[in-house]
């Protein structure tokens, strides 16, 4: 069972559990709310192995029902409120989806899994940013002590904690991953990497935070899957693993560097420069100025590293995007607009 398996990271992650571990029958349980699109899912909508099941972890009663329908043993959890600038203008779907849907999937896990709890494994998918920020130097370690900064971080560490006080109270089988920020095919288009994509071909401007300095640790999603299945099948129960690119650039970097790379790809030069719509705007609340993960322990104990360079994963997730402007077209319309005029004006 992949919990949010319509979303970003879910949607590639089933896409490649399905190609590398063809025995394995995956369960995608999603709400479908914003960020959730079965559009990503299309090649593999009629494969043998996948189901679909529309659910909301915040129903235990649809939780309970998917484990007896589908005799889940093994749970990814990935389903969760991953947007810090949604989190800031409405925390309460973050308390409630992060905090009490894992408490939910928790527990009918243990229940389900009662005879055996130590057979079926519980993978919990999180985030960097229950780490907080860092000064000029440093990175974030297993043992770096958590102070989170955001509603969303702060869910997610309070999901962390949950999961942890399952496997020491009640012996479950789970480990945890804290991964840097993702980019690559399906990320819905309110992250930096998509919206700057879209915005450069719609000659519409660049929404920058503050002084673009903030650094950021960019990990190419199908590295990031990579990553999950090791540590699915061959991390100690209990363990904590940090997945990260160890590839720092600033906001203001990185969107220069893409720039350069999509005007090549547009023909534009001079004033039509994708640089021009660079627009800086007022910084969020409580934006975390730097992020950086130390991923010694994954590479040393599980002999996981990147596979893509920057370069290669860059040029791999731009040439989608630059051919999947339906897909962009479908998620950018209706809502996603309104969100976009509150949160840049």
């Amino acid at each position: 069972m992949i919990t949010g398996g319509a979303g970003f990271i879910g949607a590639n992650l089933v896409l490649h559990w399905l190609r590398n571990h063809p025995d394995d029958v995956v369960i995608n349980f999603d709400a479908l709310t914003y960020a959730g699109n079965l559009e990503n899912l299309q090649e593999v909508k009629t494969h043998p192995n996948y189901r679909f099941v529309l659910g909301d972890l915040r129903n235990p009663l649809e939780i309970s029902k998917t484990f007896s329908e589908h005799k889940i043993d093994a749970v990814i959890h990935l389903a969760a409120e991953s947007h810090v600038d949604r989190s800031i203008h409405g925390p309460a779907d973050f308390i409630e989806t992060n905090i009490t849907g894992t408490f939910n999937l928790l527990e009918t896990a243990r229940n389900y899994w009662s005879a055996n709890l130590s057979v079926h494994r519980f993978l919990h998918v999180s985030t960097d940013e229950v780490y907080g920020s860092l000064g000029s130097e440093g990175k974030f370690m297993e043992s770096t002590a958590y102070a989170p900064n955001s509603p969303y971080s702060a869910s997610k560490a309070a999901s962390d904690h949950l999961v942890r006080s399952w496997r020491h109270t009640y012996k479950m089988n789970v480990v945890t991953t804290n991964c840097s920020n993702n980019y690559g095919p399906f990320q819905f288009p309110e992250k930096l990497l998509p919206l700057l994509i879209h915005n450069c071909t719609q000659d519409i401007p660049i929404p920058v935070y503050g002084d673009g300095k903030n650094i950021r640790d960019w990990l190419f999603v199908e590295d990031h899957c990579e990553a999950l299945d090791c540590v699915f099948h061959e991390g100690d129960p209990g363990e904590v693993f940090n997945i990260g690119g160890e590839n720092e650039w600033e906001n203001i970097d990185i969107i220069r560097f893409v720039c350069r790379k999509l005007d090549k790809e547009l023909g534009k030069s001079g004033n039509e420069s994708c640089e021009n719509l660079i627009t800086f705007v007022k910084d969020r609340p409580g934006h975390d100025r730097r992020y950086a993960i130390d991923a010694t322990k994954i590479k040393t104990a599980l002999n996981w590293t990147p596979r893509h360079s920057f370069e290669e994963g860059l040029t791999k997730t731009i040439r989608w995007y630059l051919d999947h402007q339906e897909w962009v077209s479908n998620i950018t319309s209706g809502t996603y607009q309104d969100y976009y005029v509150r949160q840049y004006g």
